[in-house]
């Protein structure tokens, strides 16, 4: 499937569109090498402790991109996330010529400033991380929101946070007899 923008691509950058579409995973050589960083995260943001919520996403992003061969980016962990009338930014990826590449994520919410959830946080992270990924690993001279990057940031996702860590969630009991019948609201 491709995004409704596609169409309005020069035909190099539909080229790179579709070579970014066709990877659908980045399988990490040693996802367990970053768990005590996500567990360092978690507790960071539960803590709502901006240094330590630093030190983590830095540490992440640096073991990831070395594993895969690319070099570490700055990571930059700011306030409250800054908001218009399009929404919130929740994260950034710049590369300025001759300069690190730079990600920077929010971790406090535009409307309350409350602290973001720390899977919120993290599929953040690794999409920047993407976006840093597509240009050092793929070799991209662009890095497009294709579902292929879609799918590769929830197989980082998936391999530094899996399901199985998330609080389990309860279903809400069914009354004896099964399900109510009649009309809906």
């Amino acid at each position: 499937m491709r995004f409704a923008y596609y169409a309005r691509l020069s035909r190099r950058d539909q080229a790179i569109y579709r070579k970014s579409d066709e990877v659908t995973s980045i399988p990490l050589p040693d996802a367990a090498a970053a768990t005590a960083a996500v567990e360092r995260l978690a507790a960071a943001l539960a803590r709502d402790d901006a240094p330590g919520v630093a030190v983590a996403a830095a540490e992440i992003a640096g073991r990831l991109s070395r594993q895969l061969g690319a070099p570490a980016p700055v990571v930059e962990v700011l306030a409250v996330r800054p908001s218009r009338d399009w929404g919130e930014l929740h994260g950034l990826y710049t590369q300025e010529p001759d300069e690190a590449a730079r990600i920077r994520v929010w971790m406090r919410t535009a409307r309350r400033a409350d602290v973001v959830a720390f899977r919120t946080f993290l599929r953040t992270l690794l999409h920047e991380l993407c976006h840093h990924l597509d240009f050092e690993v793929l070799g991209l001279d662009r890095s497009f929101h294709t579902e292929g990057f879609f799918r590769r940031e929830s197989s980082l996702v998936r391999q530094l946070a899996p399901a199985a860590r998330r609080p389990a969630q309860r279903a809400l009991p069914l009354p004896p007899g099964g399900p109510p019948r009649g009309r809906r609201g």
